[in-house]
């Protein structure tokens, strides 16, 4: 299954030095039964492009814990065995939980498949959506519509190789 693995650059800096994205549980985004339900596709690679959304979305909220952060949302794609992220049915349906997914142990960064990161034109508006979060929560319309904003930058894909060039953005 490939699942979405959300981080910042600092904490794919780390997960170089590791070699691990985490020690678990882990939390990711996936084509899970609610997003098929909910963006109403059988066409996988849309799927897994929403999945991709959704983690980006959590790399967002990453960014705004960690002010000192490169403002660019970071995505490791990640193919883990069937059955190794689990979905939790109580929360599926919410859609702040849409695509969710928990894997328990630790994945190796060995088995990334590519990572999607941010181009450097899109900082301003990510620091902005970072910033804007915290009230798009509370229901402010007009930040919401900054955060709404930061899904206008597509991320940029890369191989994995291309990892150590990556994290030097983040020093």
């Amino acid at each position: 299954m490939r699942v979405y693995v959300p981080l910042t650059l600092p904490g794919l800096a780390e997960a170089s030095k590791t070699g691990e994205l985490g020690t678990g549980p882990l939390v990711a985004y996936g084509v899970t039964p609610a997003l098929r339900e909910w963006y109403l596709s059988d066409d996988i690679e849309e799927l897994e492009y929403a999945a991709l959304n959704r983690a980006a979305l959590a790399s967002l909220r990453l960014l705004a814990a960690e002010p000192g952060a490169v403002r660019r949302r970071v995505v490791v794609a990640v193919d883990v065995p069937d059955g190794a992220a689990v979905a939790d049915p109580d929360r599926g349906l919410d859609p702040s939980a849409l695509g969710e997914v928990r894997i328990a142990g630790g994945v190796a960064l060995a088995k990334a498949a590519a990572v999607h990161v941010d181009s450097d034109d899109a900082e301003t508006d990510i620091a902005a959506a970072a910033e804007a979060l915290e009230a798009a929560d509370g229901g402010d319309d007009d930040a919401q519509f900054v955060v709404d904003g930061a899904g206008d930058h597509e991320l940029l894909w890369y191989a994995t190789q291309e990892i150590p060039n990556l994290v030097g953005l983040g020093d």
